[in-house]
């Protein structure tokens, strides 16, 4: 069952969002060549309760960290711990906050220090392909109508698109109905409401779309080791489109 929210209720989810915008910000500041995944966690998980919020994912069905860093080929669920970051890395930072009882949650993918230009496409292009999907958020439309715009543009510029996971409605819960695929032909599944919350959030791979999960049980990584990038906005459905609830 789908929720639609009230006027109130995205009232509070707009807080929510914020923090987790204001946590990315912070945490930027702190990417850098020699700082370890449990430092940036312990940065997040510090931010956050500030701005009287508890990390979403902590202890998320045992989930240790309060966010999750993702290295490289090591596209979500990254655990954080004594990895050290280093110079030409990339590392996606999946946030979620819980605010007055409702979820915001949001990843972006970061270079540290410089990148190559082939990273630097990867990270370009799973951005775009954020916004080509949002693009075509609005009351009226059909959800897959997102979903083929994402695989459109980041086939065409030369990736491949994660099946195995895929965004997902929002609010009370982290994680709620509607599934949101990446990929598909365009036309199916639910209308498209005013007052529906979604996070949208592409995972993009630069080799085959193949992932596989670490001992772990956690760490999700590509099959053939080539680097991956995620990107994730919460937005709302309204009268003229969509509203990116995660940003500032």
């Amino acid at each position: 069952m789908i929720i639609c929210k009230t006027p109130r209720e995205i009232e509070i989810m707009r807080e929510a969002g914020r923090i987790v915008a204001l946590t990315h910000q912070e945490l930027k500041k702190h990417i850098k060549p020699g700082v370890t995944t449990k430092e940036l966690d312990k940065i997040a998980d510090k931010f956050i309760r500030s701005q009287g919020a508890i990390p979403s994912f902590k202890n998320y069905n045992g989930f240790s960290g309060s966010i999750c860093a993702s290295v490289n080929e090591e596209l979500v669920h990254g655990i954080p711990g004594k990895r050290v970051l280093n110079h030409g890395d990339i590392i996606s930072i999946d946030i979620g906050a819980k605010y007055n009882g409702y979820h915001g949650d949001s990843a972006w993918t970061y270079g540290v220090g410089e990148i190559s230009d082939e990273a630097q496409k990867l990270l370009d292009v799973t951005e775009e392909s954020l916004y080509k999907g949002l693009e075509k958020a609005k009351a009226g439309a059909r959800l897959t109508d997102i979903s083929h715009e994402i695989q459109k543009y980041a086939e065409e510029e030369g990736f491949s698109v994660v099946r195995e996971y895929v965004g997902h409605g929002i609010g009370q819960d982290l994680h709620e109905d509607p599934q949101i695929p990446h990929y598909g032909p365009p036309g199916k599944g639910p209308v498209l409401k005013k007052g529906m919350v979604l996070a949208i959030e592409p995972m993009i791979n630069a080799g085959t779309r193949y992932v596989r999960t670490l001992s772990d049980n956690w760490t999700v990584v590509t099959t053939d080791g080539k680097w991956c990038a995620h990107f994730e906005h919460t937005i709302v459905i309204t009268e003229e489109g969509f509203e990116i609830l995660t940003k500032i």
